[in-house]
């Protein structure tokens, strides 16, 4: 029979005992992890959040309590009043904060039974991700589970205190707000007193926090949730948790100061010092030192080894290797890698050994050293040691193709080589890196990208974009370039691809953790932005009408980031996705298993919502 809680109150977490507590009466409550019956003695192993405690129960001591605790089992939530003792030296349980002590029960009361679960909290194997998600009220209790969720918390107020202390207010804006579909697509939330119109469900409170700067309150933060409807990966989900920020009169150093600040603070809750100010690069740099713009600085960055070389020497060297001289040619390095065997080398120096360069390509690979050196002896040397090659490192030289094969990527210019360059960095550092400690987890290396494009070329719809949002600011140097160039949306050779916005990425071990940019505040240039973007007046009042009228109330200069949480915790507890650091998290389907959400709904509720639905086929 189950026991009422009553007036009986917890005195003491599970974790929390310790030897100066001996001989002191405690309450303590949760849930019975193991159980051991040892026929006049029983040792129970009692759980909550902060840890577990050992509690006896004698039969010599007390019959009836005994006796109840024989019917308790795994996950049995229990109410045990009794007298804190020391273990003897020999019973010591070293594994557990509490295992110097041990509760002497002398009441128990059995708050709830449990049946027994798919998985229990305690086990080393666990089940599948789907039955973890479906029974996420279990998986949560596990200790890894709690210490992610912990930290969560932890890095939240740290955040929080910080931003305030700073003179910023927390603010919340609408969650429901109207669709200016930009990248991803909207969740629509329909009105039932609006037929026929939806609500969106937000991307980023982006246009709510500048129009806060145009309202006066000078410096906002808010740490929100954000929906996209977008296919996912192991660092996306449909609905995610951001910290955003927007500032009056910034330049943006005084941005990444700030942001710096909160990340030192959220970091230190954690447990980890960070060294601060993160180094900067702009993204010309990242592209052609590491091909990537987010560069993970964990691994050296790639070396256009022409530079050590005599124009006659790249001329030889890249006829004799069919490359193209006026490309770079790469020397990429993995420190530390150990001996790597031939066969091993000859598969490098294929594509079959990359994840994310499959196929044929523009790329030429020389991953034999014997070979080189046989071919060109004192310009390999000349090569490695330009290159930092040591001994017991892993190194290749990637250069472009002369003639590249017909089914190649025509794309054949200094970025698409780079870039390309840069997935076989990163897929050799997966495989190699790891195995002699050079790819680290809680090797921390912050960086902040500059200088990002200010429109990208759309090869789907022979247009540009804009490559952050278009209420980035550019820099000041580059208007003449916007004003000559604004009708020329349609030409994909047009300087307009020249032109620098006022953005920024912060980036920590090729992880991209937030963006931001210093806004557009003056209405003239936001309509050159427009103009340059094909959008006419009359679609811009459309889809920003609300936004660009505030912007003719006096708009103060301001900037801003958002960076996401979920992946902030996700690196600080070592965690492989965003779902091991997010409470209830969507499958990689949007599904959530435990709710079985979405679901259809019934035909009176489509009605009332003047909706039908029509099913795709």
């Amino acid at each position: 029979m189950l026991d009422f809680l009553g007036d009986l109150r917890r005195t003491h977490m599970c974790g929390a005992l310790r030897p100066p507590d001996a001989g002191q009466k405690a309450v303590l409550m949760g849930w019975v992890n193991r159980r051991r019956d040892l026929g006049s003695i029983i040792f129970i192993d009692l759980r909550d959040r902060t840890g577990m405690t050992q509690v006896v129960f004698n039969r010599e001591r007390n019959p009836a309590v005994h006796d109840k605790a024989q019917e308790l089992r795994n996950e049995y939530v229990i109410a045990v009043v009794g007298t804190v003792k020391r273990r003897d030296a020999e019973t010591i349980n070293k594994n557990i904060a509490t295992g110097e002590v041990e509760l002497v029960g002398d009441e128990l009361r059995l708050l709830n039974v449990a049946k027994q679960p798919p998985f229990l909290p305690g086990d080393t194997v666990l089940p599948n991700e789907e039955v973890r998600l479906k029974y996420r009220y279990i998986d949560l209790r596990r200790d890894a589970m709690q210490f992610n969720i912990e930290t969560r918390h932890k890095v939240s107020k740290a955040i929080r205190d910080y931003l305030s202390e700073q003179g910023f207010f927390e603010i919340e804006t609408p969650f429901m707000t109207r669709s200016t579909p930009e990248g991803a697509r909207d969740y629509l939330v329909p009105s039932r007193v609006q037929p026929g119109c939806f609500y969106a469900l937000p991307q980023s409170p982006q246009l709510f926090k500048q129009i806060l700067m145009i309202s006066g309150f000078d410096r906002y933060f808010q740490i929100v949730r954000c929906f996209r409807d977008e296919d996912l990966r192991a660092d996306r989900q449909p609905e995610f948790t951001q910290i955003d920020l927007e500032m009056s009169y910034p330049q943006p150093e005084r941005v990444w100061e700030v942001v710096e600040g909160f990340l030192t603070a959220a970091f230190n809750a954690a447990g980890h010092e960070i060294k601060t100010p993160f180094p900067r690069m702009s993204y010309d740099q990242a592209i052609r030192v590491y091909g990537s713009d987010k560069p993970d600085l964990r691994l050296p960055g790639m070396v256009d080894v022409r530079t050590a070389m005599t124009p006659e020497e790249v001329a030889e060297f890249a006829t004799k290797f069919r490359m193209r001289k006026e490309l770079p040619i790469h020397l990429i390095r993995i420190p530390n890698a150990g001996e790597v065997s031939g066969t091993e080398r000859r598969t490098i120096g294929t594509y079959g050994a990359y994840q994310h360069v499959q196929g044929p390509s523009f790329v030429q690979l020389i991953s034999d050293p014997k070979r080189l050196a046989k071919d060109s002896p004192e310009l390999t040397e000349k090569i490695l040691r330009f290159g930092n090659v040591e001994a017991g490192d892993l190194w290749l030289l990637a250069g472009a193709l002369e003639k590249p094969d017909s089914s190649a990527v025509m794309d054949q210019s200094v970025q698409h080589f780079c870039e390309k360059c840069g997935y076989l960095r990163f897929d050799l550092a997966q495989k190699y890196a790891p195995k002699h400690g050079a790819f680290q987890k809680r090797d921390f290396h912050f960086l902040w990208v500059t200088d990002f494009p200010m429109f990208e070329w759309d090869k789907t719809e022979k247009r540009w974009n804009p490559a952050h949002h278009p209420f980035t600011s550019l820099h000041e140097e580059d208007m003449s370039k916007l004003e000559a160039n604004i009708d020329s949306v349609n030409d994909p050779k047009s300087p307009l691809g020249e032109i620098r916005a006022l953005a920024y990425d912060v980036v920590l071990n090729g992880t991209e953790l937030g963006s931001g940019s210093i806004r557009i505040h003056r209405q003239d240039i936001q309509r050159k932005i427009f103009q340059a973007l094909g959008m006419s007046d009359e679609e811009a009042r459309a889809r920003f009408g609300f936004f660009l009228e505030a912007l003719e109330y006096g708009t103060p200069p301001h900037g801003g980031i958002a960076l996401g949480l979920d992946r902030i915790v996700m690196i600080l507890t070592g965690a492989e996705s965003l779902r091991e650091v997010i409470p209830f998290p969507k499958t990689a389907r949007a599904v959530d298993l435990m709710v079985d959400a979405p679901t259809p709904v019934n035909e009176a509720q489509l009605k009332e919502l003047g909706i039908g639905v029509i099913k795709a086929k």
